[in-house]
């Protein structure tokens, strides 16, 4: 049974506090390399948030709160369905396009902005929501949460082009 009381749910697995117990784990997502093997791992990973509706990951207790987003593909029409880190942002989620630090925006923040009508998975739950591209001051302010994680501040030194943020609301 859902809370409604909360927009989202608590996700089972994830932290959004950056614990000193984790930071060789945040330090090794940094590099290139442990860059590379999460990016290898990300499918398995997608299909085990999946498989429990986004209330299992791959990564554990380790990794920032983990979510499902399903959005529509902007020139195929079909479903699309991508694992993303999120922050909590009152009653609201936070998602980054980071994409690694790809010179690439990743292909769901494309999707968003033809269509930002999307489904989020947390915890076992199914959630419609509404994407809003942030600008300004709100998207400095949210992006400036996620670079509290050394591994968002390496992606940001890989690429030049602008990281997308968006905000998740409930419909």
């Amino acid at each position: 049974m859902t809370d409604m009381s909360q927009p989202f749910p608590d996700g089972h697995w994830g932290r959004e506090d950056i614990s000193p117990l984790f930071k060789p784990v945040y330090a090794f997502a940094s590099t290139a390399m442990g860059s590379r093997v999460i990016k290898a791992l990300v499918p398995l990973d997608r299909r085990v948030l999946r498989a429990t509706k986004g209330k299992y990951t791959l990564f554990g207790p380790t990794s920032m709160p983990e979510l499902l987003l399903t959005t529509t593909g902007r020139k195929s029409g079909q479903q699309r369905v991508a694992a993303l880190s999120y922050l909590r942002d009152s009653d609201r989620l936070l998602v980054l396009g980071s994409n690694f630090g790809a010179q690439r925006h990743p292909a769901w923040s494309l999707n968003l902005i033809a269509d930002p009508k999307a489904v989020v998975a947390i915890n076992g739950i199914d959630i419609p929501v509404t994407a809003t591209l942030l600008t300004g001051p709100d998207a400095q302010s949210g992006l400036q949460r996620f670079l509290a994680y050394p591994m968002y501040q390496a992606y940001r030194t890989r690429t030049d082009r602008e990281l997308r943020l968006f905000a998740l609301e409930r419909r």
